[in-house]
């Protein structure tokens, strides 16, 4: 009786503890379920599972159709058409190779996407990733392929904007050279580019609009700059004496010639004639997502793009079905199109959701609310096409977290879009109704791609401003260039005690020099011809020539730089010492050009006109040198040009000719240097 009444009293201990047990158990896990709530909405969403299993599943059925996939998100950059050539340059690799071309996605791994998308697959070879401008990632399972050399190839060989058919060519390439060979040609690129990296293959508009305005510039500035320098470097021979019978059309003619050669030459030095190496896409191409994005929003009003991460896991997208069911069938409600699709610049909209919500609901061909959510940056925006409401309204109360997100959704892998859309649903069914329809204006179009990256013509853009600036440079640089000449021929002159050539007398030599142009060139002469004299016995004619110029300073050589000493005195000077010069080489002309004394030495003598235009017609007979010859057969009137006018000779604009402005020895010049002597002699009262 104890043992039972023991045994009785043990059973209801024991049933006590296990009731006890059991209440702890439930306690435990009602505060794990607790703070596993906590965490859950303390800490961001990652985007449904952090393997993207959903996507990697859809991937790898679309690989098991056709071991090349390419997106319809890119038709700009990588357009659905190129498939084919993908298709055949896989064909170079050796192996079994399964490409994916798909958007850049930022909260993707795309080595880990590989790998799932393989396991999904369960086939081995080479799986490449293209995210529209580069081979992004590469991993062999099962096979002997260099994926890691050939990546760093296409990476390093190949400059940004070669594009991702050419940087997917090198890729193959090099995977087709084997292991031991694509490993060193990697690290013969790593060695070559680690600090510069490859030129680009491409310009762009404003490069091509700098390319216009420098055709202009050389189009007008070169020829108008042949033209100025050319008509300064026949004043200068006009006013030298020495002017070459050149005919008028070869300046001219010199002018169109080179603007020619520049209009034809510029388009084959500037070739360019595209932007980008983008594949210009066909209108299928353009039109294929939003035909797709349609077609899954007349089966369900929330599309999500399998392309992409899975950013509302099943409860989440039941919950968003949920509230668009009872907008739908609430008062003044309506349907309600959610897109869950990235809107990239590659894209047929051109990354524009307006636009790309307004092709999409003229495909569904259904009046609602179009929502475009970007599962990769996060936006979410909406337009109204035919509901009454005051989307305006909507637009103005609704807060900037829900529509482009906060820092929590930032640092979220699904931008916590789930909770933001049902946010934005509830503001939805707090919006007021109106009585007419909602519309949404008219979004811009979008560029044409066709033209997107085909760069403008070479003659258009900044060429028309270049035309102008080139006229403008080329007055600037012909003034500077004249003035920077007439500095340096001033200070040769002046620094320069050795005379001029006699060849280059007659092309040097001005027709009206200043006074002290004649003082250093006096100077200079007669210097040249007293450090060549050597004895008066053995050159008797130089000695005459010497002591005819020494009579006219009184003996002092220095006299020649005296500011009181005349023009005419110096001009005979110069006659003198150049003449007695060229006695002592044993030249025997007595002749010296009576147009223009400065020339030199005259080789016959001819009866030239020596009136202006509009003077009564006067002539003389003059020793002449051969440029005043030819003038004075050639162009007679030419000739009253050429004489010599000396300074200070007569006040205002006229210079008369040497010949009539004095009256001492100068003036029996053109009876020839003999008679320039004794006339000195005879002035000077020597005999």
């Amino acid at each position: 009786m104890r043992a039972v009444t023991a045994n009785g009293e043990h059973a209801v201990r024991i049933g006590a503890s296990s009731g006890l047990w059991s209440r702890v158990l439930l306690l435990l896990l009602a505060l794990c379920t607790l703070t596993a709530a906590v965490f859950a909405t303390a800490t961001p969403a990652r985007a449904a599972d952090s393997t993207p299993a959903p996507q990697a599943a859809y991937l790898a059925d679309r690989l098991r159709e056709n071991p090349v996939y390419v997106t319809d998100q890119l038709p700009r950059e990588f357009p659905l058409s190129t498939a084919p050539e993908l298709a055949r340059l896989t064909k170079k690799t050796g192996v079994p190779t399964y490409v994916l071309v798909l958007p850049s996605q930022s909260s993707v791994d795309g080595k880990q996407l590989l790998g799932t998308v393989h396991d999904r697959l369960g086939r081995d070879g080479l799986y490449v990733l293209v995210d529209g401008t580069e081979v992004a990632a590469a991993t062999a399972y099962g096979v002997r392929a260099p994926a890691d050399a050939a990546l760093t190839v296409s990476r390093y060989e190949l400059p940004y904007d070669a594009g991702p058919l050419l940087i997917f060519e090198r890729f193959v390439d090099v995977v087709a050279l084997g292991e031991e060979k694509a490993a060193a040609r990697a690290e013969a690129a790593r060695e070559t580019y680690r600090d510069d990296e490859p030129a680009d293959m491409y310009i762009g508009p404003s490069d091509r609009r700098n390319q216009s305005f420098l055709t202009g510039i050389l189009l007008t500035g070169v020829p108008l700059m042949i033209l100025l320098m050319a008509g300064y470097a026949r004043r200068r021979r006009r006013r030298s004496g020495a002017e070459r019978r050149i005919p008028r059309w070869v300046t001219p003619g010199a002018a169109v010639l080179t603007a020619t050669a520049i209009a034809l030459t510029a388009p084959a030095v500037f070739d360019q004639t595209r932007s980008s190496a983008a594949t210009p896409p066909t209108p299928a191409d353009l039109s294929a997502r939003v035909e797709r994005v349609a077609a899954g929003l007349k089966r369900d009003p929330v599309y999500t793009d399998p392309e992409s991460p899975r950013v509302l896991d099943a409860r989440r997208l039941d919950r968003l079905h949920e509230r668009i069911r009872d907008f739908r069938r609430s008062e003044g409600g309506g349907p309600v199109y959610v897109s869950l699709v990235p809107q990239t610049p590659e894209s047929e909209s051109a990354g524009d959701s307006m636009l790309f919500a307004a092709a999409v609901h003229a495909k569904v061909r259904e009046d609602g609310l179009y929502v475009v959510a970007d599962p990769d940056d996060g936006t979410i925006d909406f337009y109204n096409h035919g509901l009454r409401l005051d989307t305006n309204r909507l637009s103005f109360n609704l807060p900037e977290s829900v529509t482009f997100g906060d820092s929590r959704a930032d640092e979220a892998d699904d931008h916590l879009l789930g909770d933001r859309l049902d946010r934005f649903m509830t503001f939805l069914d707090e919006t007021p109704r109106t009585d007419r329809p909602g519309s949404e204006p008219a979004p811009a179009a979008a560029p044409r791609a066709a033209d997107e990256n085909t760069l403008p013509p070479l003659f258009a853009t900044d060429f028309w401003p270049g035309l102008f600036v080139g006229a403008f440079l080329a007055l600037l640089l012909s003034g500077v260039a004249t003035g920077a000449t007439w500095i340096v021929t001033g200070l040769r002159r002046r620094r320069s005690p050795v005379p001029e050539p006699a060849g280059l007398l007659p092309s040097t030599s001005p027709t009206e020099p200043s006074a002290s142009y004649l003082r250093r060139t006096a100077h200079a002469e007669l210097s040249a011809l007293t450090r060549e004299f050597t004895s008066p016995d053995e050159h008797t004619r130089a000695w005459d020539h010497l002591d005819a110029a020494m009579l006219l300073l009184d003996g002092d050589l220095d006299g020649a730089r005296k500011s009181g000493t005349g023009p005419a005195t110096l001009v005979a000077v110069v006659v003198l010492a150049r003449a007695g010069r060229a006695a002592l080489t044993g030249d025997t002309n007595d002749l010296c050009c009576g147009v223009n004394p400065l020339h030199g030495p005259a080789v016959s003598r001819h009866h030239v006109r020596v009136s202006a235009e509009g003077e009564a017609i006067s002539r003389r007979l003059l020793p002449v040198c051969e440029p005043c010859r030819d003038t004075a057969i050639a162009e007679p009137g030419g000739i009253p040009g050429r004489l010599l006018r000396l300074p200070g000779a007569a006040s205002g604009d006229s210079r008369p000719p040497y010949y009539d402005a004095t009256d001492g020895p100068l003036s029996a010049l053109p009876g020839g240097i003999a008679r320039l002597i004794d006339k000195v002699r005879e002035t000077a009262g020597v005999h």
